[in-house]
């Protein structure tokens, strides 16, 4: 009598999917002020044995860990993320979830697809930070939490559980695709292909993967990786955030310089404040962009700036950064066109009045005689 064959063992993958989320709070939090509004320390980069000393938070931002944040997660149902947030001098925080999963490799691939409309994480991340939010409001300057977020998603795998990452990217090439594209629904070869394009591995047995809105992540320890993931997250959403300011500016000072030349001289007394702040909104916007790029100090080529690099590469961040800079510098000849308007105007004023003394002058010694 023959026995019938065992059930295969469905195949689970082990890992966490770190959710990171993005915000803007103000033009800047003092940090050494938030610190004495509650329980929170000065973060350092987590650094492996190989990374240099010179890699590291510019400045140093402030950690804070969170209550667990119940979610309602597709495929997970009801989840605990444990969470913590970092809050950066430059007024922008990330929030950060970790959410355990045991999966085969179909759930996933739903898990993903279902992450492609974050609308629902992202009110949940909102209503976690909100308490966070209101007890640092005396350390924020100017504070304005603006509607604008950044997400970002890193499935890290557990080697142990996994195929080796040769084995994956052979075998499973479009699995991981549709993982790091949100996508689950099959994708094509060339589709496949740019997914995957930007990829990197320190030893055989760990794997990074990095798109536009997702990362696979095959690593036990990789603390470092992570934040350097969520700081490009969160340096994309304060370019976006300095682009809007600026395209705001630009179209009122287009408008200013309209009036200036319509009004003429009895006018430029009204926008003296306007041109003060254009000036100051210079200096401010560059102080912004300058803080926001220059967070992370990477120095040299080991494996964590190749990974932001490549990260820094699918957020397209030297594409904001060269707009960003051209747009300050329209701002800056937009400030000078309208200062120059305005001294022209002002001296055209003091013109007049010195003619009309003079006149006066005459008529008065006319009249005399």
């Amino acid at each position: 009598m023959s026995s019938a064959p065992p059930l295969e063992t469905p195949v689970l993958y082990a890992g966490v999917l770190h959710v990171f989320f993005a915000f803007d709070w103000g033009e800047e939090i003092n940090l050494e002020k938030a610190r004495q509004l509650g329980p929170a320390e000065l973060h350092a980069l987590p650094r492996k044995a190989r990374t240099p000393p010179s890699i590291a938070y510019r400045s140093a931002p402030l950690r804070l860990k969170l209550d667990p944040v119940d979610l309602n997660m597709p495929v997970l149902e009801t989840v605990q993320a444990q969470a913590d947030v970092m809050v950066f001098d430059f007024g922008a925080v990330s929030l950060m979830m970790q959410i355990p999963f045991r999966l085969g490799p179909p759930e996933l691939t739903q898990l993903a697809g279902a992450l492609s409309d974050p609308s629902r994480l992202a009110q949940a991340a909102h209503d976690a930070l909100e308490p966070i939010y209101r007890r640092l409001l005396p350390a924020i300057e100017n504070p304005s939490w603006i509607d604008l977020n950044e997400d970002y998603f890193v499935f890290q795998l557990f080697p142990e559980s996994a195929p080796s990452p040769a084995q994956l990217l052979a075998q499973s090439p479009g699995w991981l695709a549709g993982l790091v594209r949100l996508e689950s629904d099959p994708l094509s070869e060339s589709e496949i292909a740019e997914a995957l394009r930007l990829r990197l591995s320190y030893s055989p047995q760990d794997l990074i993967v990095t798109d536009w809105t997702a990362a696979v992540v095959v690593d036990r320890d990789c603390g470092e990786i992570l934040e350097t993931m969520a700081l490009a997250n969160l340096q994309l959403l304060e370019f976006r955030h300095i682009d809007d300011r600026l395209d705001a500016h630009l179209k009122a000072t287009h408008g200013l310089i309209d009036q200036l030349a319509r009004s003429r001289l009895p006018i430029f007394r009204k926008h003296a404040r306007a041109i003060r702040g254009l000036g100051a909104l210079k200096v401010e916007v560059n102080e912004m962009f300058e803080r926001a790029r220059g967070a992370l100090t990477l120095v040299g080529d080991p494996f964590v700036a190749r990974v932001y690099h490549h990260i820094a590469a699918r957020f397209h961040l030297d594409q904001w950064g060269q707009d960003i800079r051209r747009s300050i510098e329209v701002l800056e000849g937009l400030y000078q066109a309208v200062a120059d308007q305005a001294s022209h105007y002002r001296t055209e004023a003091l013109e007049i009045i010195v003619v009309i003394l003079i006149f006066g002058e005459i008529l008065l010694a006319v009249f005399r005689h």
